[in-house]
């Protein structure tokens, strides 16, 4: 007597069925739902707060930087002033403008305090420090295009401006390079710098000029000083020989002129006749004895330097501070967004959490009932909602098949058995004699047994994975043509007409056998299906990339709503089971699953009493190399 096993019931291991079980406080999606509504409030209120004030701080480092760029501009106003006036007597004008313009309180006196201009009322004490010093001749404030690198202002001109029959000679000297320029394919333009001197710049200018374009075009013409500036170089040469004297570069020297109109000193000097060397410290020394001597020179022409005093200089800087009043504003506008977003939150999670509640319920059920959940939302549960509900049908399904398999599976194996056993019966019992016409009928019916085993083990062997292919180069015309002599004879005997229409290019990496195998599945079932004087064709081409083999027939057809079913194990059209208009069931079964091993597709499409097409979609293969 076998021994009863008794299973630990819900008593004896101490837990609860899932349906009685309470979830912890802490672990409800309700309370964190909340927590976290309420943790993302007042993270969103905190970077609300850092973003204000980010965003005012940045506002006043811009505000400051604005300020900065006006008092250059200021700046640079004036100093080109001091640059073009050899005194300060009509810079009263330009002082209101440009205070008017920046909104800034803008003075200028001299080294001892006296007053020259000043936009504010009279007797407005004046800030404590100066801004900066207006000099043309010291300056390093200048920031437009050509900006000097010797510390004197460009726009002092001086002794260097040039007459206006001068100016005439260079323009037509700069037209004419212009327009050799232009020949080469460049646009240059022309451009003037303060002492009216012209100058040839522009697209193009660089590597092209400085090679083949400046040697056919520029012939150094306009690179000539004029009687003007020669005289003023020369006095410059003058003006610097004692210093040279002193550093011992003293000699014979003169000064050069930078055509370019960055500096008259570009390039420093030039001592000829000079036989030593003359190192760094001494160029960078008889670069300084120059530039002294050129502010000699340019001094009487420009207005005497002069200190410059900006606005709000003498007021304290204002502190910026939140009131009481603010500070208890921006509390309670914290509180309300949080008191809101946890009452947002907590209506949102008991809406969440119903359906979520419902699914539970409905999974808790017995296996047999296969319940539906009601789908009441559109959101994220909505589409779970329809999940299980498809998961649920989708079982259904199964167990309905499972059943049906069942039952087929007895059934076919059921009927070549009975007959196997009666005739094995009858003639134990000397009924019949084992003639060759009842051995013949015992192993056709043994053949109908094997080829259902055998078809059961090909989709066991695909259901598990372990199908194997023996993959080579096929040519799906011969493939054609093997399949439809195979079912030569049988179409013949039913009276259908078998042909094949194939490209001879299309070919594709395949194991023979399997496809010979699907393809006869195919072929036997149209015959089973189509009447006497009908055809089935077997067909191969390309499309793109793939390989279409298709079985034609003009047989009874498969209704609409047949088609979904016409590969699932067991199915047939015909109800009856009558092996004259149907076989096991297992034919399109096992084309699906070879199809699919090879990496490919079946389908069926047909219309009552239209016949049938069955499409297998595979990838194609290129031909291989007959020579190797």
């Amino acid at each position: 007597m076998k021994r009863r096993v008794r299973r630990p019931s819900v008593e004896d291991t101490g837990r609860r069925p899932l349906g009685t079980r309470r979830v912890p406080l802490r672990k409800r999606l309700l309370v964190r739902l909340l927590f976290v509504s309420a943790l993302i409030a007042v993270c969103s209120v905190a970077a609300t707060a850092w973003l204000a004030v980010t965003t005012t701080t940045s506002a006043l480092k811009e505000e400051q930087g604005q300020d900065l760029a006006a008092d250059n501009q200021i700046l640079a106003r004036l100093s080109g002033y001091a640059a073009m006036h050899p005194d300060w007597a009509g810079v009263r004008d330009t002082v209101r403008t440009l205070a008017a313009e920046t909104g800034r309180r803008i003075a200028l006196t001299t080294a001892d305090r006296t007053p020259v201009a000043d936009s504010a009322a009279r007797g407005t004490p004046l800030p404590p420090r100066p801004a900066a010093s207006v000099d043309p001749l010291h300056t390093d404030t200048y920031t437009d295009s050509g900006a000097q690198l010797s510390g004197i202002d460009p726009r002092v001109v001086g002794p260097y401006r040039i007459t206006g029959a001068e100016r005439a000679k260079l323009d037509a000297l700069a037209g004419r390079l212009k327009a050799c320029y232009e020949a080469f394919g460049l646009r240059p333009t022309v451009t003037r710098i303060p002492s009216g001197r012209p100058l040839v710049t522009g697209p193009g200018q660089g590597a092209d000029i400085a090679g083949y374009v400046a040697e056919k075009c520029d012939d150094g013409a306009l690179d000539v000083p004029t009687p003007t500036e020669r005289k003023a170089l020369d006095r410059l040469s003058e003006l610097a020989q004692p210093c040279l004297r002193r550093l011992g570069l003293g000699g014979p020297a003169f000064v050069t002129l930078d055509p370019t109109g960055r500096d008259l000193l570009a390039g420093g000097y030039v001592v000829a006749r000079q036989k030593a060397k003359t190192g760094a410290d001494d160029t960078r020394a008889a670069r300084t004895c120059v530039l002294d001597a050129r502010r000699t020179q340019l001094r009487p022409y420009v207005a005497p330097s002069a200190q410059l005093f900006l606005g709000i200089g003498d007021r304290d800087t204002v502190r910026f501070d939140m009131s009481t009043a603010n500070k208890a504003k921006v509390a309670g506008a914290a509180g309300l967004v949080l008191a809101v977003t946890v009452a947002v939150a907590a209506v949102v999670a008991v809406r969440l959490v119903r359906p979520l509640r419902a699914l539970t319920a409905a999974a808790q059920q017995p296996p047999e009932l296969h319940v539906r959940v009601p789908v009441t939302t559109r959101d994220e549960t909505g589409i779970l909602a329809e999940a299980f509900n498809d998961l649920t049908e989708r079982r259904e399904r199964l167990e309905a098949q499972r059943k049906a398999m069942v039952s087929d599976i007895a059934h076919e194996l059921r009927s070549p058995l009975t007959n196997i056993r009666g005739w094995l019966e009858v003639t134990r019992d000397g009924v019949v004699d084992p003639d060759p016409a009842l051995l013949g009928s015992l192993h056709d019916e043994a053949l109908v047994l094997q080829r259902i085993i055998d078809d059961l083990q090909d989709i066991a062997a695909a259901d598990a994975g372990t199908l194997r292919l023996h993959r080579e180069p096929l040519h799906a015309a011969e493939l054609l043509d093997q399949v439809a002599a195979a079912h030569r004879v049988a179409a013949a005997g039913a009276g259908v007409v078998l042909g094949t229409d194939a490209d001879p290019a299309a070919w594709l990496d395949a194991d023979p056998v399997r496809m010979r195998q699907a393809l006869g599945n195919l072929v036997s079932n149209a015959l089973r299906h189509t009447p006497a004087g009908g055809t089935v064709t077997l067909a191969a081409h390309r499309d793109g990339d793939d390989l279409l083999l298709t079985v034609t027939d003009t047989g009874t057809g498969i209704a609409a709503e047949d088609l979904p079913h016409v590969f699932e194990r067991f199915w047939r059209a015909e109800k009856s089971r009558s092996r004259r208009t149907g076989g096991s069931g297992l034919g399109l079964a096992i084309v699906r699953h070879l199809v699919a091993a090879h990496g490919g597709t079946a389908r069926a499409a047909s219309e009552t009493g239209e016949g049938a097409v069955f499409t297998l979609r595979l990838p194609a293969a290129a031909p291989p190399d007959r020579e190797a």
